[in-house]
């Protein structure tokens, strides 16, 4: 008989409905649920409903029959709570194996009596998510306690599996995730209890959102949920409880676009009433079902909250000859998580770690720690967040601290900021059971840092091994039993050992390996230490091309260990070596985010002297460079009154128009309101400032950041200053408007979903209101269903999107094809760092009749928008689009090389012999 990995493959699934609103159906009293066997057991026991599985075995036998009668192939065993932590409330914990093995046993008996061999039938051992959370406190005085543990939790669902697997369950179902650590909690249990058990089953997961922002009661997003878990082999994804059908939809196409398993759905018969009823008819949620089915967005279909027999029974129908959904791709890309996704894509140019919440290289973060000051501690962190870093570095070793107890205290109080917890966390350090302790607290994906070949393979691995089970990346250091590695050729030698015994038999994700070459002090006045960053270079360059999907981090302030006490050589070295080293293929570091100093800062003969010394292109170059350290720390002890001059120097001799832009690259807000009311003075409108100087300052600062001279953290600070700037002209803007003027049009503008930038579109909007144009701000991360709805509510006359990150693309494409579905006529504006014209032509415009159009900066909108909004110009600037949309499209194609199999590519290869 089949497996339901081949059922799967061939058709969609049909799961079985709630088993709580079923038992209701029997108005079953206390005596039903306690029996004669449990007349002593304190409390009450009516609502224990897996307990009935014991003592009213014939009720839920009758529910798994008329569920199979109805055609669900799927059964759920009645064990969703049957875990000691769950059954603590009822005093049944010592139950808890008995009740999933005869749950196990009860379902696998009614499976086996309706199976054939054209249709058989499979069961699904429950489990749920306890009634305790190990990612928040219950006490809202004390944000770091834990109800629960990750060891108490792991134990539990230990216990429960393994009862499960032994009773004869086909799948293991871990379903209606609230919270991500409890979760891999359960995966971790599973891979146990799968492994005490000797017995091998598929693995699915069902997460439930808390409301319309798409995120589960943790505060994660579901891109972040499909990060954390990644790791396990997952059978299926999916989502049920918290919406009706119809509610559900968005973010079922979300994780259909997204997770590379087979994708499930299980709703409520909608909505729930003031009584807390369910009155969605069958036939009616059926009709909602059916969109998903027909969108190919599901692989299995079932029912939770207020869902009987009878809404499967509208299912079989359904399904009848439906294509099932086809699962996309693995990611080719390292995904991390926090509250949010980082997804580390060559895009995003260089991803930077914060280093400042790290004891060992912070004194005031060791005080803050030492002082059980918690509170500034945690601010040190949210500055860094702010200052533009991507992960944060967090180390707690010291010989006077309780490390493991410091690491976990701090790492719960992180999970209880959002705006800290929305980035991945590093944990950092060089005990094991501390490392241990933080992945037991995050429910994210998170970064080790780190672990070495220093104490042989087999100790390697078995960390290796560990890391994986938590669903975390890892730091490999280049070092083996033989010491650091310094030269290239034994960082060669060392990371790629490690890269095949990681990848060949510890199973890691080759993106998960993030190798850490070491970055080693020049310029020391050592010969032997003069080529270490050269040695990083080529040593980076050789393992992404030669070690598949791996990257490349390093703490980069090692590098000018020799200078500490100069700032600015140490700051200019680091901004040459993450030039070169960038280029060579590093993409990550731990660096500090608020450094000012640029490699296009830099006097043409500071650079050759720095270039000199970490290139190593001349033998007295060290030497040299000291040299220009002490005559530039002589000048500074004999100038110090003229210190104030010295750093003004980009003020003198300069035009307001200059002075804006270079603040703007610098994130120099302290002159802004001055320069402002200086070119107020000179331009005709507020706005004209805008679209002039300032927006030629940001797209500098874009070209830069392309160019991998500038990193986030200094795009951050750039666009606060123009926030500021925006901020001290609106005033001026408003008065300039005329009283009682007609609107140019309605214009609706939002940052998409999983896109939190908003700069852009804030100058866009300030831009088009001075033309007169009413705008309607929606903010950032909203989803397609709020732009549509809001659109039509507010009869926008058209729809602008913006967004910063790479993921931003796709959901653009995705507003694109809803507006078309929904039948709407209103022209797209298309707008944000990651955007550009080809992807507009060859992605969006295509899934969207009406005009889309790709614009590069603010300037243009207004300009755009008035052609659109005159019939006329609308229908010629329409026919413009579509000629260049259709050339870029045609030379993409022209441009693009055919692929041929592997095997037709071995036909064709070169025979010399």
């Amino acid at each position: 008989m089949k497996k339901l990995r081949d059922e799967a493959a061939e058709r969609i699934l049909i799961l079985d409905g709630a088993m709580g609103t079923m038992i209701q159906r029997y108005k079953l009293t206390e005596t039903d649920f306690r029996g004669a066997r449990f007349a002593d057991i304190p409390g009450q026991l009516k609502g224990n409903n897996d307990l009935l599985c014991l003592t009213r075995p014939d009720v839920i036998e009758d529910i798994h029959r008329k569920y199979l009668t109805a055609g669900a192939d799927i059964i759920e065993t009645n064990t969703f709570s049957s875990t000691r932590i769950s059954m603590a409330d009822y005093h049944a914990e010592e139950y808890v194996r008995e009740m999933n093995l005869t749950a196990a046993r009860l379902a696998r008996r009614l499976a086996d009596e309706f199976s054939t061999d054209e249709k058989p039938r499979f069961v699904a051992g429950s489990v749920g998510p306890t009634n305790k959370t190990c990612s928040m406190s219950p006490d809202v005085n004390n944000p770091a306690y834990r109800a629960v543990t990750f060891d108490q939790l792991a134990d539990a669902y230990r216990e429960q599996m393994v009862a499960l697997l032994e009773g004869g369950v086909d799948a293991l179902l871990i379903e209606t995730i609230f919270d991500t650590l409890n979760a891999k909690a359960a995966i971790f249990a599973a891979g146990q209890a799968m492994e005490q058990t000797g017995i091998t089953v598929p693995l699915m997961l069902s997460v439930t959102v808390a409301d319309i922002s798409g995120r589960t009661l943790s505060g994660q997003t579901l891109d972040a949920f499909l990060a954390s878990v990644s790791h396990a082999d997952i059978f299926s994804i999916g989502l049920n409880c918290s919406f009706g059908a119809e509610q559900l939809k968005p973010f079922l196409q979300q994780l259909a676009a997204r997770a590379p398993y087979y994708i499930s759905a299980y709703p409520n018969a909608g909505l729930p009433n003031s009584l807390g009823l369910y009155d969605q008819a069958p036939a009616d949620m059926a009709r909602q079902v059916k969109e998903y089915i027909a969108e190919g967005l599901v692989n299995i279909i079932g029912g939770c909250c207020g869902t009987t027999d009878a809404y499967i029974a509208q299912y079989p129908a359904l399904i009848a000859g439906a294509a099932p959904h086809v699962p996309t791709a693995k990611p080719d890309a390292l995904w991390l998580s926090g509250l949010e996704l980082l997804e580390v894509t060559p895009e995003k140019n260089f991803i930077n770690i914060g280093e400042r919440c790290n004891v060992a290289g912070s004194r005031k973060f060791l005080r803050l720690i030492q002082e059980k000051k918690y509170d500034e501690a945690l601010s040190i962190a949210r500055h860094q967040v702010e200052d533009g870093a991507q992960l944060l570095d967090i180390n707690m070793d010291d010989g006077l601290l309780d490390t493991e107890a410091e690491m976990t205290n701090f790492l719960n109080l992180i999970a209880s900021e959002p705006d800290i917890a929305r980035v991945p966390i590093m944990i950092d350090s060089s005990k094991w059971e501390v490392i241990e302790a933080g992945l037991k607290c995050l429910q994210g994906k998170s970064v080790v840092n780190s672990i070495s070949l220093k104490e042989g393979e087999e100790r390697f691995l078995a960390h290796a091994r560990l890391i994986k089970q938590h669903g975390a990346a890892a730091v490999v250091m280049a070092f083996d039993e033989k010491g650091q590695a310094d030269t290239a050729e034994r960082k060669i030698e060392v990371c790629s050992r490690a890269y095949r015994l990681l990848v060949g038999e510890a199973g890691f994700n080759p993106h998960d390996i993030i190798f850490d070459p070491n970055v080693l002090a020049i310029a020391t006045g050592m010969e032997e230490h003069n080529n270490y960053a050269v040695d990083f270079i080529r040593a980076t360059a050789w393992i992404r091309a030669n070690l598949p999907g791996a990257h490349v981090s390093g703490g980069v302030s090692n590098l000018s260990f020799s200078f500490r006490g100069n700032d600015y050589i140490r700051e200019a070295m680091h901004a040459v070596f993450l030039y070169h080293a960038i280029r060579a293929g590093m993409d990550m570091g731990i660096v500090n985010p608020a450094s000012a100093v640029l490699y296009t800062d830099l006097p043409a003969d500071i650079l050759e002297k720095i270039e000199d010394v970490v290139l190593n292109r001349r033998p007295d170059a060290a030497e040299r460079l000291i040299e220009l350290a002490e005559r530039m720390k002589i000048a500074q002890r004999n100038t110090s009154a003229d210190t104030t001059t010295a750093a003004l120097a980009w003020r003198e001799g300069t035009d307001v128009e200059e002075r804006l832009q270079y603040a703007l690259m610098k994130g120099i807000a302290d002159y802004m309101e001055e320069d402002l009311h200086e070119a107020l003075d000179k331009y005709p409108k507020a706005v004209d400032i805008i679209e002039g100087p300032l927006m030629t300052g940001m797209n500098r600062v874009g070209d830069l950041f392309g160019a991998g001279k500038m990193f986030l953290p200094q795009v951050v600070k750039t666009a606060r200053t123009m926030k500021r700037a925006v901020a001290i002209l609106q005033p001026h803007i408003e008065a300039e408007k005329s009283e009682g003027i007609a609107s140019a049009g309605k214009v609706l503008i939002a940052t998409v979903k999983g896109d939190v930038h908003d700069i852009g579109k804030n100058i866009v909007g300030v831009v088009m209101a001075c033309s007169g144009y009413e705008i309607i701000d929606l903010g950032v991360m909203v989803p397609a269903e709020i732009i549509l709805r809001r659109a039509r509510e507010e009869q926008v006359d058209m729809i602008g999107l913006s967004g910063l990150i790479t993921p931003s693309l796709d959901e653009m494409v995705h507003v694109a094809t809803e507006m078309e579905k929904a039948g709407l006529d209103l022209p797209l504006l298309i707008g944000g760092a990651t955007t550009s014209r080809l992807h507009t032509a060859l992605k969006i415009a295509p899934v969207y009749h009406a005009p889309v159009v790709h614009l590069k900066d603010a300037s243009q909108n207004s300009a755009v928008a008035a052609r659109l909004m005159h019939p006329a110009q609308r229908a010629l600037l329409t026919a413009e689009l579509n000629a260049e949309y259709e050339k870029l499209r045609a030379e993409h194609t022209a441009q693009s090389t055919p692929k041929v199999s592997l095997e037709t590519a071995r036909d064709n290869k070169l025979n010399l012999f």
